[in-house]
């Protein structure tokens, strides 16, 4: 009932002094946690209490650091991410809706004036973002206020929802007093608040002359080094990623090396023979509605043939099931290439595997499995529905982000599948290992810019002459790393843990390993950070010795 929504017309504060209170909050929360004496818990409720006090206490440890972020950047932030919000999450299936929704129109002034002191703040401490961020940034701005309001998508997506209200609900009068409400707050409330932001950036433009990795910040070193610790969950350091990167970059170059030679081609760099491959004529399906959805029909074909294959693999599967759709047109241009998303809590939703079809040719064929198995089977449709279906854990077990620990498993699945049998075609292996290379190219490129005062066109070429993926794709994930320190390496660092507690596991129990048990022992306890996975495993290995 509508007496009972007291919130959609509001929208989040975004202030400094309320990131200081969510800091201090952290803070007490881990205080009061210290409190409790883990002594008296069993197993389960240890590991509960560790997975609780390492996610709160690095974000303790990083509060040093908590200004040292690019708050508006090219890739998130308020200018992209608060229109996208009103266009595809706020609902209007009313007039009360309707109402909500110009009323959060005309708190954009205060939003954007909060974000604005916290980047004032940040630069008054000299952090100050890359150059092509700040450039980026006003162009992305310059365009969304550049039209008429009726042309903005704050309107016209407004105006479609408003479309599905049945007559009988809304009559014309009242819509159209509605619609002349959205045109005169985006005229009024939004476009304002975008010059004042955009003029900031303006200011801000001479001071950031060139671009430059995390090093450049005040501590910049420190924060990295806890970067590294906080996305990649261990004790690594920069330069053991850095090299843990180049010896995992020179393996799959001699391993993808072998295929492609086989194929007849010996010249060039990886990445430009790869390129080779991918622009064939048969590489790729047709770029038309029948294409399309013959391209999703063999997404289908390819899970439901793995899911079917993975016995002796697996003791604990999902119950929910997943499906394979198109990302919504609206969505393509900005959306990436794939991404899963989780089914409902009361299995009532299965989960589903979004495939971007807004240029086929995008993904070559032999590139299809890889994403079907990280996506989908066995990858993060297992990890996530297992964690959710878990009982006897607290909630937070089953929800808790560490990218590490996903992602890793989402590409060690990759690596499985192929394991197992499911890529006979080299070409299929081919497509698995460029893959496996981006990743592994993101240990050095990230560590490269941050850490070992990379430029960023330095960064652009060695991921090209490595990974065989096109110019302006490489260039989009070098501005992210740039923006987002570490967070890239996640992906490889977890993979790695788990190929070595696995062949750990393998050593030391001999003939009283199997797959499948191992495989339960690393999905059945939520996501963990990999250093207490890595407990974990440890824990097994002994029971099942003393066995």
């Amino acid at each position: 009932p509508s007496w009972l929504d007291f919130y959609s017309d509001k929208l989040d504060d975004a202030s400094p002094a309320h990131e200081a209170e969510v800091a201090a909050m952290v803070k007490s929360d881990v205080d009061t946690l210290h409190r409790y004496d883990r002594a008296k818990l069993d197993a389960n409720g240890a590991l509960s209490y560790d997975v609780l006090d390492y996610f709160l206490s690095i974000q303790v440890e990083g509060d040093a650091f908590r200004d040292h972020d690019f708050p508006v950047n090219q890739l998130s932030g308020i200018q992209s991410s608060l229109p996208n919000f009103m266009a595809q999450t706020h609902q209007v299936n009313d007039r009360h809706d309707a109402d909500a929704y110009i009323a959060r129109l005309d708190r954009f002034p205060q939003k954007f004036s909060q974000v604005l002191d916290g980047l004032k703040l940040r630069e008054s401490k000299g952090v100050i973002p890359p150059q092509f961020t700040v450039e980026e940034v006003i162009a992305q701005m310059d365009g969304f206020i550049g039209k008429p309001a009726k042309e903005n998508m704050l309107y016209t997506s407004f105006k479609e929802k408003l479309d599905k209200i049945p007559a009988d609900k809304l009559d014309t009068s009242s819509r159209n007093a509605l619609l002349a409400g959205v045109e005169g707050s985006i005229d009024r409330s939004v476009y304002p608040a975008y010059r004042q932001l955009i003029d900031y950036f303006k200011t801000l433009q001479p001071k950031a002359q060139g671009n430059f990795g995390a090093w450049h910040l005040p501590d910049g070193d420190a924060y990295y080094a806890w970067c590294v610790r906080m996305h990649t969950t261990t004790d690594m350091t920069p330069e053991q990623v850095h090299n843990l990167g180049l010896a995992e970059v020179a393996r799959i170059s001699s391993e993808m090396d072998a295929i492609l030679k086989d194929k007849g081609l010996a010249d060039g760099t990886i990445g430009a023979r790869v390129q080779q491959l991918a622009h064939a004529p048969d590489a790729t399906f047709p770029n038309t509605p029948d294409g399309k959805k013959a391209m999703l029909a063999q997404y289908q074909a390819i899970l439901d043939e793995v899911n079917k294959g993975l016995d002796g693999a697996f003791d604990v599967r999902p119950k929910l099931g997943v499906e394979v759709r198109p990302v919504p047109e609206f969505a393509e241009k900005t959306a990436p290439g794939a991404y899963y998303e989780p089914g409902s809590f009361d299995g009532t939703r299965p989960g589903a595997f979004y495939a971007n079809m807004r240029d086929t040719a995008e993904t070559p064929k032999f590139a299809m499995r890889t994403l079907a198995y990280h996506e989908g089977i066995p990858g993060h449709h297992f990890q996530i529905s297992i964690a959710q279906e878990l009982k006897d854990v607290p909630f937070f077990r089953r929800v808790l982000p560490f990218t590490a620990y996903a992602e890793g498993w989402a590409l060690y699945a990759e690596r499985l599948a192929y394991e197992l049998g499911f890529e006979k075609d080299p070409l299929d292996n081919l497509g698995r290992l460029r893959d496996e290379m981006m990743r592994a190219v993101r240990l050095v490129v990230d560590s490269g810019i941050h850490y070992k005062h990379w430029s960023r066109e330095q960064a652009i070429q060695y991921m090209m002459d490595n990974t065989g993926m096109a110019e302006s794709d490489v260039t989009a994930e070098i501005e992210r790393y740039f923006v987002d320190p570490g967070q890239a390496l996640a992906y490889k660092a977890g993979m790695l843990k788990i190929l070595e507690l696995r062949e750990k596991a393998r050593q030391a129990l001999g003939p009283k390993f199997t797959l499948a048990e191992f495989h339960d022992q690393v999905l059945t306890h939520g996501a963990l950070p990999l250093a207490l996975l890595e407990r974990v495993i440890d824990d097994w290995i002994k029971q099942k010795q003393a066995g």
